[in-house]
């Protein structure tokens, strides 16, 4: 079978490789070209488009990259055309993949979606273009299914993927984790601006500059924190761990150290090992979005942080239909993680927020903890089952039937 795919994002990549790797033990003569990143790639698609040329984000962003964005839509569909593959596989990526998936419902290319389009947030109408388009719709949030299935959709829920790769770490692998990450001992804080360059841009000084402030402010010993006229001999300083996106160039990060510098903070950055950083860390700053499902199923307790463009946020705002925009308060329907946007995203808030949760003496590192158990077991279990097969062989099982079902 000949299949074409289209990831985005360095999540879609994360997630298609998984799902790739699966479909290939079902059909070893699978052929694979499309749009990705190096973990696809590795699973042996033909890489045509790499995500770090395709990650825009943002009504004002789109404005204004729309020519390119243009441009890569005429490629993405003489590609297609010229590959004629049996199926178009989708992931994520909702603006750029709807209009692929049209266009190869046109040309009478079968169109799988996984990771389906969050049109229950905003833009609802556009379920009927899907189900006009879109073939089989694979979900990876349990509310989805319903959603979908109610406005007749062929869907399935396989659960998510992130369940499956992210456990908490065991205490005892804590000391062991950090060291083999080099970051001293003491109080641990991961810094997750997010993988778009805009996102790197916006939130890594937003966040250097509210973790100097949590250092000037008040030193961390091993009771937690005291204030700054205070005088504690136990008092060590915060490790600040800047986790870089796979795929975006060092020297996109080289400001961030420099400022770092001015600021007296001790940085260190880190590439492709977020998930490690995550399972030690104390608390984290992370840029609202899939990694706040992440650093929430490994049990580290977090600010969620945005900020956009003022025009994106204020048209996102009027249209836009859900309460909160961390994935983590989307699927448990409340706040359980704080999330601190626009206005509220800055340094004197964040702070605020940051040292509560390194306090021991406060429940709040607790309390998102007790969330995030909860948060797992909707996600790990299907059809009431958490054991066995993950999300990725779960998807690639439905493929499997439904493209055995329409040859039959």
């Amino acid at each position: 079978m000949k299949v074409y795919c289209i990831a985005g994002e360095a999540s879609g990549d994360l997630h298609g490789a998984s799902l790739l790797a699966e479909w290939k033990r079902r059909d070893p003569s699978l052929q694979v070209r499309g749009w990705g990143g190096d973990l696809m790639q590795a699973q042996g698609m033909d890489l045509v488009k790499h995500y770090r040329e395709t990650a825009f984000m943002g009504f004002a962003e789109v404005a204004r990259n729309l020519r390119t964005i243009l441009g890569l839509l005429d490629l993405a569909r003489n590609d297609l055309q010229a590959y004629a593959p049996d199926v178009l596989l989708l992931i994520d990526y909702p603006g750029f993949n709807l209009r692929m998936a049209r266009y190869a419902h046109a040309l009478g290319i079968r169109v799988v979606y996984y990771i389906s389009p969050q049109v229950w947030a905003w833009k609802e109408g556009r379920v009927r273009q899907i189900r006009q388009s879109v073939d089989l719709m694979l979900c990876i949030l349990p509310f989805e299914k319903d959603w979908y299935a109610q406005r007749g959709m062929q869907v399935h829920y396989v659960g998510h993927p992130l369940a499956d790769q992210c456990r908490p770490m065991e205490s005892d692998q804590v000391g062991a984790t950090r060291q083999a990450l080099g970051i001293p001992s003491g109080p641990c804080v991961a810094l997750l601006p997010g993988s778009r360059l805009q996102e790197i841009r916006k939130h890594g000084s937003l966040m250097l500059r509210s973790l100097a402030r949590l250092s000037g402010g008040g030193q961390v010993s091993s009771g937690g924190f005291v204030s700054g006229g205070d005088s504690v001999s136990s008092a060590v300083p915060i490790s600040a761990v800047l986790a870089m996106a796979p795929g975006v160039d060092r020297s996109v990060y080289l400001p961030l150290e420099e400022e770092a510098r001015t600021l007296g903070l001790n940085l260190h950055c880190l590439v492709g090992k977020t998930r490690e950083l995550l399972g030690c860390a104390d608390a984290a700053l992370v840029a609202s979005g899939t990694a706040t499902l992440e650093a929430a199923l490994l049990g580290c307790p977090m600010v969620a942080v945005y900020r956009v463009h003022p025009l994106s946020y204020f048209i996102g705002k009027a249209l836009v239909k859900v309460r909160f925009v961390s994935l983590v308060n989307l699927i448990l329907d409340r706040e359980a993680v704080p999330e601190r946007l626009q206005s509220r995203a800055i340094p004197t808030v964040l702070e605020a927020e940051l040292r509560s949760l390194l306090d021991p003496s406060s429940a709040a590192a607790a309390a998102q903890k007790q969330a995030f158990g909860e948060l797992r077991g909707l996600l790990a279990r299907v059809n009431g089952d958490d054991r066995g097969a993950t999300a990725a062989a779960r998807a690639a099982d439905c493929i499997v039937r439904w493209a055995q079902d329409s040859r039959g």
